[in-house]
């Protein structure tokens, strides 16, 4: 693998530093008790960085997004929402609700700002609180009280963050998704050359630490694809009746940020 892609993401973690450092020491200034809430310090800091990350990464990834989004029906719950940006990609003739799932407090005006700039009603938008994706009970307890089932679950970079990835999106996919439903995703993965893996886990501590918990190192569309649930008679049996895996046009294989498109529909059973 060629130096240059090796250490290509050293400019964008100086750009996170420069970007976010001011405003998160500003935050901890103002509350000094902050230092104590190493997850609220993050939480600030990624809120800062994703306010001009966003929008570039959103153009990046609109080919790949036109192709996955507008596959979305029912009841669309997007997992780690960050500003909405998927919102924008949504075919409003056939959603009827959307459900952002966004831990990050910071985040949610301008979620709610783009929800209804695109159509969406206020009572057809629903932002969990209090929860993270490895919250399904929590999760499910939300939507109960709203009424709402999941038709589509739509992750867009998020999975590559959440704690205890492998049982989070089985139990995640388990309770919440509705019997064939749609999960639908674009992430970054680890890499199937031996060379780009070895550097994607290199970067990845110092990754995660930047960019509140991001892991450059996980084979996520492995794990969704050999996903397993409980069949009617008590046995084991692979969660999907469909599925459909593509990457990234374009894409260089020496990219450490190496990307699978995925559309996968529940069993029914």
């Amino acid at each position: 693998m060629k130096l240059s892609a090796a250490f290509g993401l050293i400019s964008d973690l100086r750009a996170a530093i420069g970007i976010a450092t001011l405003p998160t020491l500003k935050a901890i200034y103002r509350e000094p008790s902050l230092v104590l809430r190493p997850t609220s310090v993050s939480r600030i800091f990624m809120a800062a960085v994703w306010s001009a990350f966003a929008g570039p990464t959103d153009e990046g990834a609109r080919a790949p997004k036109l192709t996955l989004i507008p596959h979305a029906t029912g009841a669309v719950l997007d997992i780690g929402a960050g500003l909405g940006h998927s919102i924008d990609y949504l075919d409003r003739t056939v959603v009827t609700a959307y459900i952002a799932l966004e831990p990050n407090e910071l985040m949610h005006a301008a979620i709610r700002a783009r929800a209804k700039a695109a159509g969406f009603r206020e009572e057809d938008v629903l932002i969990l609180r209090g929860c993270g994706a490895e919250d399904p009970t929590a999760i499910r307890a939300q939507l109960d009280g709203a009424g709402l089932q999941v038709d589509t679950m739509l992750s867009v970079m998020t999975f590559c963050s959440i704690p205890d990835p492998e049982q989070t999106l089985t139990q995640l996919v388990r309770q919440v998704l509705a019997p064939g439903g749609r999960l639908l995703f674009y992430e970054h993965v680890l890499s199937p050359r031996a060379d780009v893996a070895w550097w994607q886990r290199f970067w990845t501590p110092l990754w995660r630490l930047a960019f509140d918990g991001c892991c450059l190192d996980r084979p996520t569309h492995l794990w969704v694809a050999a996903m397993e649930d409980e069949g009617p008679d008590g046995q084991s049996m692979n969660m999907w009746s469909q599925h459909e895996v593509w990457g990234k046009e374009g894409e260089p294989e020496e990219h450490l940020f190496w990307h699978r498109v995925g559309k996968f529909i529940k069993h029914n059973d």
